[in-house]
């Protein structure tokens, strides 16, 4: 729906509707309204960005400021040609006085590269620590920021929002300096060659100024709208992008395209307000600056009988008339640049106020001691574990659960059970809220957050691949990835050949997200990924709940060689996964109904013996309808 909707429309049940949704929407993608905030105060929350390339920027205000004078005193030169060109000699006065005007406007033209090359290498580096504080801080956030963020909105600020901060440098909005000091120059000029005319131009200046409040109120505003409403889009479109599949497979394309409708006419209607209050200020001030000229024409002929006012005064008050509205002409076009990098430093700004930071880098009184210790048995627990990702709405109850060195434990129960809640706990992806979790013996409260993580390898069932190469994502976090070591993972897990098969080998490409590889070979990188780090704890996540029977075969493979030695936590869905592990716990509702051996939970004849039998037979269906189909063909 267009924001023109008329006030009748949004007076019946369906307007109602619609405004509801909008309020929903708005609070879900734009945030909380801002506070008022003044520009002053968004310029000395960027300027610690562009402190470190502060001599660009006084190198190019000093050239600014020498620039500002030499384009002062062009009417000035120009006023004494005319006065000089009334006497004997009068034309090579005129040509000397025109040779002045050129070498001054000439000094103007080459200060302006300096000057404008300056300002923009201090706000492009400004900017790019900007971003690079941004981009770490997203790093720092807990998951529960990311559970309630739209990825878009986080994309626009990196990008859109710092852009926009980036255009006041680069568009030379900042010149606005030199428009103030040119500003008072030409009132201070006007005045000391003719007072009264001056203070006569002057009378208009007052509606101009509140034109001017007038606008800037609600430009600022205008372009707060602007942000939120790209914020919302790229939103949409990231949405809409990652879930292609599911809107292709369901027929939504006409549905994702009217929706997406909405969110472009909100955008496009936010644009148009700032570019009708951008318009109207800048003409007004071009239709002002006209009736200032004429007014001043006009009192002159009036006065035509005074001394004071020549034809030389009355040409170089014309001009500075005009440079005196070129200025606020220039402060309207540029105000309007401010306007949209104070709005995008708000929001970015806002981000960086936003709290859910990650696990705190607390350490405890042993942090100095080396971890893991050999004499430690227990290599992680949870003890009365109740945690809820919302207030009041726990998804775990109570739990209680140890593991020992070496010893591989297995998570089963329906979806929504609480299996990976328990894996985001161990890691502390998640706070608890109330209970204790351990690993090698110490909170995991009081551990650095990097050290606790650095003990552990997941595996997900969804394997993210970076951009790069098949070494680089194997040796995930290091600059160089060791080729040796790489080799000997990958042939642990029985993968070398399958890989090397492959055109470059391990430095064969990997695109984005990984789409060159199929399932299975995601996971085996992943495994391989686990095996590079090597680290004492291996949690594995349903790794074979994506994959089809022939590829499971040596994803077992591999998950036998990854767990050699090491502490595992699995979580599966395919019972056939877990026969082997130590010991089975079965979750319902976030609370353990059955532990112990797959041969001790079968004789309990209990929740996991029924699942493992429902699955059993299912998997007998399935073989013997491929054994049918490969017959017929």
């Amino acid at each position: 729906m267009s924001d023109s909707t008329t006030s009748a429309d949004r007076s019946g049940p369906i307007g109602r509707t619609v405004i509801r949704g909008e309020d929903a929407l708005r609070k879900f993608h734009d945030e909380e309204d801002l506070d008022r905030v003044y520009d002053y105060g968004m310029v000395l929350r960027t300027w610690p960005f562009v402190r470190p390339h502060g001599a660009y920027i006084w190198g190019s205000m000093a050239l600014l400021l020498l620039m500002a004078g030499l384009g002062l005193v062009r009417p000035l030169i120009m006023r004494q040609a005319l006065v000089h060109f009334q006497e004997p000699g009068g034309a090579e006065q005129l040509t000397r006085y025109g040779f002045i005007l050129a070498a001054v406007i000439a000094g103007e033209q080459v200060l302006a590269f300096p000057q404008m090359y300056w300002v923009q290498i201090a706000g492009a580096r400004g900017m790019a620590d900007l971003r690079r504080t941004v981009f770490s801080f997203l790093h720092s956030r807990s998951l529960v920021f990311f559970d309630r963020t739209p990825i878009g909105r986080l994309v626009t600020r990196v990008t859109n929002d710092i852009d926009a901060v980036g255009e006041m440098f680069s568009s030379g909005a900042l010149n606005a300096v030199g428009d103030l000091v040119r500003l008072v120059a030409i009132v201070a000029i006007m005045l000391a060659l003719d007072w009264k005319m001056s203070l006569f131009a002057f009378a208009v200046v007052p509606p101009v100024a509140v034109g001017v409040n007038w606008t800037r109120k609600r430009m600022r505003t205008a372009y707060r709208e602007v942000r939120a409403k790209t914020a919302r889009i790229n939103a949409f479109i990231n949405e809409q992008v990652s879930g292609i599949e599911v809107v292709q497979a369901y027929a939504r394309e006409q549905k994702s395209e009217e929706a997406f409708d909405q969110h472009n006419y909100a955008y496009r209607a936010a644009n148009m307000r700032a570019i009708v209050l951008d318009a109207t200020l800048d003409a007004s001030i071009e239709m002002v600056g006209s009736i200032c000229i004429a007014s001043i024409l006009w009192y002159a002929g009036a006065q035509a009988v005074s001394p004071t006012i020549d034809f030389a005064t009355l040409f170089a008050f014309v001009a500075y008339i005009d440079m005196f509205f070129m200025p606020i002409r220039n402060l309207s076009a540029r105000y309007t640049q401010i306007q949209s990098a104070m709005a995008g430093a708000e929001r970015v700004f806002q981000l960086l106020a936003t709290e859910d930071g990650d696990a705190e880098l607390e350490t405890d009184a042993r942090a100095d001691d080396h971890w893991p210790t050999d004499a430690e048995q227990v290599a992680f627990e949870l003890r009365n574990v109740t945690f809820g990702y919302k207030p009041q709405l726990a998804v775990l109850h109570d739990i209680s659960l140890r593991a020992h060195r070496g010893e591989v434990l297995a998570l089963v129960g329906p979806t929504g059970s609480g299996k990976s809640t328990i894996a985001s706990l161990l890691l502390r992806l998640y706070d608890l809220s109330d209970g204790e979790v351990e690993v090698f013996g110490r909170d995991v409260r009081k551990l650095d957050r990097r050290e606790l993580r650095n003990q552990f390898a997941v595996v997900p069932q969804d394997v993210f691949l970076f951009p790069g190469t098949i070494a680089t994502n194997v040796a995930a976090g290091e600059p160089q990835p060791d080729r040796d070591r790489v080799s000997r993972v990958l042939e642990e897990i029985g993968a070398v050949d399958l890989f090397e098969r492959r055109e470059g080998g391990i430095d064969a490409e990997v695109l984005e997200r990984g789409s060159n590889f199929s399932a299975g070979e995601r996971q085996l990188i992943a495994f391989a990924r686990a095996l590079y780090k090597n680290p004492p704890l291996l949690i594995l996540d349903e790794p074979t709940a994506s994959i089809d029977s022939d590829t499971e075969t040596q994803v077992q493979r591999a998950m036998a060689a990854a767990m050699e030695g090491r502490t595992a936590l699995m979580i599966a869905h395919r019972l056939s996964t877990i026969r082997n592990a130590d010991r089975i716990i079965c979750l319902h509702r976030g609370c353990i109904i059955e532990q112990g051996s797959h041969e001790q939970l079968l004789e309990l004849d209990g929740v996991y013996a029924r699942l493992y039998r429902l699955q059993v037979a299912r998997r007998s269906l399935e073989q013997r309808a491929a054994a049918k189909i490969e017959q017929l063909s």
